[in-house]
């Protein structure tokens, strides 16, 4: 099931029912509930929602009952209607231990909380001496959260804050706009889609080999969700991340290449975790090494499937010695292991993670789309 908030997909819960609290600033909003069943149908119920600026601590993350990895991302706001001097402070509470205090109305936080189910508490104090707060119980998974391990992102190709360059040969700088080459991004598609809410990438133009990148930049300075790791504590202490998307095309042989990328940047140090695969190029799957700054083939097959959803997940890690391992590679069921490590690039002022998709052009340019949908990164 999944709640909808002026079109975009908000919350989603493996299950029959939910119960789930979204954080929404003050003001009216067309709102629609929708489930999904195991026979690919679907049916919703549309509710509009009138958001007063009342009392209250309002908790985006993490979500009643929700299971999580380690650490634990609250992202918080608190507003009273009975201090007129507003919001002091607000804190996290674990297991009546109070975890962490900030000053302000709101909070945007990693906590290091141990295996098990917890009850968490998000408090606000106003400033005459008022308070109140909102229960979350958690369970943090051993391994980290999820059947993965690690903090999931979902629904990614729903997401705003998405940018978009075109590129040209020879040199493939980015460029916005760029003559010879165009590109587009529409998010809300249901048909094709799985979710019900797909996004489609298209690409054309009159220049051959020209490509489209679309970036989503996720934690970090550059971030447009919330996620900033303003102490720079949380990017350092991350080794494994997994990009897992489906995505379909009605003539994936008209795209040269596919590019699936894992962007991480801290220390003056780029990790750029590319994976590409050569469709009119070989059909086979190429790694980036960073510091030869080419394309490396891996002899193994790429061969995505027309008119239906190819499911890929890509797995990779950042070594106790910064060095960009590419584990496994895995498209419609079929695992392979990569096992290849390269070392990272010098990358000054940059200080981020996120994930890229791209769209490359054949010697003809021909015109050609790709959808992408229940788009998710995990990270740990």
């Amino acid at each position: 099931m999944g709640v909808y908030v002026e079109i975009k997909l908000t919350y989603v819960y493996n299950g029959n029912k939910l119960n789930a609290n979204i954080d929404l600033s003050p003001g009216t909003y067309d709102t629609v509930v929708q489930e999904w069943d195991y026979c690919g149908g679907s049916s919703f119920t549309p509710i509009k929602v009138t958001v007063s600026k009342s009392s209250g601590v309002y908790v985006a993350s993490p979500t009643q009952n929700g299971k999580v990895g380690s650490p634990v991302n609250y992202v918080a706001s608190a507003s009273t209607s009975n201090c007129s001097k507003g919001i002091a402070s607000m804190g996290v509470w674990v297991d009546n231990d109070l975890k962490f205090v900030q000053d302000g109305d709101s909070i945007d936080t990693d906590l290091s909380i141990s295996s098990g189910t917890h009850n968490t508490v998000v408090q606000a104090w106003d400033k005459c001496g008022g308070a109140m707060n909102t229960p979350v119980t958690i369970t943090v998974d051993g391994d980290g959260g999820g059947g993965s391990g690690g903090t999931t992102m979902s629904s990614l190709q729903t997401w705003s804050g998405w940018n978009s360059w075109g590129e040209l040969p020879p040199l493939y700088h980015i460029c916005d706009p760029c003559s010879g080459v165009t590109w587009s991004m529409t998010k809300g598609i249901k048909d094709p889609s799985k979710s019900g809410n797909a996004t489609k990438f298209t690409l054309g133009g009159k220049t051959g080999y020209a490509d489209a990148l679309f970036s989503l930049p996720l934690i970090g300075d550059k971030t447009t969700q919330g996620v900033k790791d303003k102490d720079h504590s949380l990017i350092p202490t991350l080794h494994n991340f997994t990009y897992d998307v489906y995505f379909y095309g009605t003539n994936l042989e008209l795209s040269q290449v596919l590019e699936f990328d894992i962007n991480m940047y801290f220390n003056d140090m780029g990790f750029i975790f590319g994976q590409q695969c050569r469709i009119a190029g070989g059909h086979e799957w190429d790694i980036w090494d960073n510091v030869g700054h080419k394309w490396v083939s891996t002899g193994i097959d790429c061969k995505p499937n027309s008119n239906s959803w190819n499911h890929l997940t890509i797995t990779a890690e950042r070594t106790s010695d910064n060095r960009l391992h590419y584990q496994k590679i895995t498209l419609n069921g079929n695992t392979h292991t990569v096992d290849k490590y390269y070392d990272h690039y010098k990358q000054p002022d940059w200080y981020g993670v996120g994930v890229n998709f791209q769209l490359d052009g054949n010697k003809d340019q021909d015109d050609y789309s790709v959808y992408l949908d229940q788009f998710g990164f995990t990270y740990q």
